[in-house]
């Protein structure tokens, strides 16, 4: 048993020898077709990606064979498109599965920093903007936003934290809020908050009510598990008449931008769905992950790149229930808009 040990020390103490992969350029070998389909980006966008994160990520190495900045980004948009084992990623690219893990925080971190494209409107061109491409699909007037939560799952955890992350659906998850424009834009996003924290609750702690406070005039369109607001309106849980359920139709039609968004922003990048599993990372990293999904979210839609069609339809998940409170003036604007319908 002596000698056993005395051979496994041995062992430990010898180097190992290194290791030199080779790598493959995924951007000259596929076309862009192919490239949106693996990264969801072009050659020419991910080549724009590489260059704002690589003063951030780049470090100078004495070193042979560094890992390139553009291999770094194919890395971090490989795995936020498929939602793939990371070590399938780091095969796939020729990296080790511990640079991996480093490499997607790091550039995940560094997007986030760089792409400041999550913006809510505040001058009057874009205001009128907005207004114009929600008035577009049902003819609801004054709407600068529609407001929903969707859950992401991640891994479970132990200790004292664990119960705050499980949602009512029984997952432990992140649960954002989001705010979009009728072009399915995120204007606003939370990403910060537990699975069992309620939608209004987390709309009433973001900076969503102080800019609608500001604005006073527009306003935004959740579902019913939000409280009745002056800027903030549902619908009718129980229409006593046709311009109610006008109303209601209209309110439906519109509001649906959230929900169409958070679909395509969890087909774009399968990590954040139930079908990609979940988010193996602890929950500050995977809060990071989730923004910086986000905003290359918006800046897919700013560009107007092809998103593949999902063979299945996605599946948003909330964590509200329905709010049945009236008497404040938000009722008295939601009756008064009812009438024109």
């Amino acid at each position: 048993m002596a000698a056993f040990f005395l051979l496994f020390e041995n062992d430990r103490a010898l180097r190992r020898e290194r290791i030199f992969r080779d790598r493959i350029n995924p951007l000259d070998r596929y076309t862009d077709l192919d490239l949106v389909a693996r990264y969801r980006f072009p050659r020419r966008e991910i080549l724009l990606l590489t260059d704002l994160v690589n003063d951030t990520v780049q470090h100078p190495t004495s070193r042979s064979c560094a890992i390139p900045v553009y291999i770094q980004g194919l890395i971090t948009l490989r795995f936020l498109a498929k939602g793939d084992y990371l070590s399938e990623v780091a095969d796939l690219h020729g990296v080790s599965v511990p640079s991996s893990s480093r490499i997607l925080h790091s550039v995940c971190l560094a997007l986030c920093q760089q792409l400041n494209n999550i913006t809510f409107p505040s001058t009057p061109e874009e205001l009128k903007r907005v207004k114009d491409g929600f008035y577009k699909i049902a003819h609801f007037p004054n709407v600068v936003g529609a407001i929903d939560g969707t859950l992401i799952p991640i891994q479970g955890m132990s200790g004292d934290d664990e119960p705050h992350f499980i949602c009512r659906k029984g997952f432990p998850s992140i649960n954002v809020q989001g705010v979009v424009d009728a072009d399915l834009r995120f204007t606003n996003a939370v990403v910060k908050w537990p699975g069992s924290t309620h939608d209004s609750f987390i709309l009433t702690n973001s900076s969503v009510p102080q800019l609608m406070e500001t604005l006073n005039g527009p306003w935004i369109l959740g579902d019913s598990g939000y409280h009745l607001k002056k800027w903030l309106l549902t619908p009718f849980n129980e229409p006593s008449g046709t311009k109610e359920e006008n109303y209601n139709q209209a309110h439906c039609s519109t509001r649906n931008t959230v929900e169409r968004a958070f679909g395509v922003l969890k087909c774009r990048f399968r990590c954040l769905h139930k079908t990609g599993g979940s988010l193996q990372f602890t929950a500050p990293k995977c809060i990071k992950m989730i923004e910086c999904c986000l905003r290359l979210h918006n800046m897919a839609i700013n560009r107007r790149l092809p998103l593949e069609a999902a063979d299945d339809p996605i599946q948003i998940l909330h964590n509200n229930t329905v709010y049945r409170g009236n008497g404040n003036d938000g009722f008295r604007v939601r009756q008064t808009i009812a009438k024109r319908f």
